[in-house]
């Protein structure tokens, strides 16, 4: 990525955002549990965004929150003392910035999807599932991978959450120390 595309997001208020990206069923949502535990031991504050394209119901008909919503109500919160959630009726699909803009006090947003999004990304592949990649190259930030691969980015081992965490570190969450 270039300079100026870190500059506008370190000055656009939002966290860094790094989406992990693949082919269906090679291992996104499993590296980016061991990214969240690792993180999570470093001392991060994490918040994650999993992209569904088929859409998603958390309401459940019947119940309070969803008679809410089919009386008319834009946005249901629920709360309780631990865990609080928000349910918004949208007309179009919100970008990963304007839904970042929810993710207050963290230190970090990792997506999960959103390959064609114009952030920095990390790219799981597994030689049975095929050797090409779904990410432009410019947006490659390393490769999670059990081949090797020609492309000028790290690749770590798909165990190695350690490592892509230091790497994280590096480039977007202590930049330039």
């Amino acid at each position: 990525m270039s300079g100026d595309k870190d500059w506008l997001v370190a000055e656009s208020g939002l966290p860094p955002i790094i989406s992990v990206v693949g082919t269906s069923n090679v291992g996104k949502t499993t590296l980016i549990l061991k990214l969240i535990a690792e993180l999570k031991r470093r001392g991060y504050r994490v918040a994650t965004l999993k992209h569904d394209v088929h859409g998603f119901e958390m309401d459940q008909p019947g119940k309070d929150s969803w008679r809410h919503a089919q009386a008319g109500s834009d946005v249901v919160f629920l709360a309780s003392p631990r865990k609080l959630a928000m349910v918004r009726a949208l007309d179009r699909e919100l970008s990963i910035d304007e839904i970042a803009r929810f993710a207050v006090d963290v230190d970090i947003l990792l997506t999960e999807g959103y390959k064609r999004a114009d952030k920095p990304k990390i790219e799981v592949s597994r030689r049975a599932k095929g050797a090409g990649l779904v990410s432009d190259p410019k947006d490659l930030v390393a490769v999670a991978t059990d081949h090797p691969i020609a492309v000028g980015v790290p690749q770590f081992d798909l165990d190695d959450a350690p490592g892509l965490v230091d790497l994280i570190e590096k480039r977007f969450l202590h930049p330039g120390s």
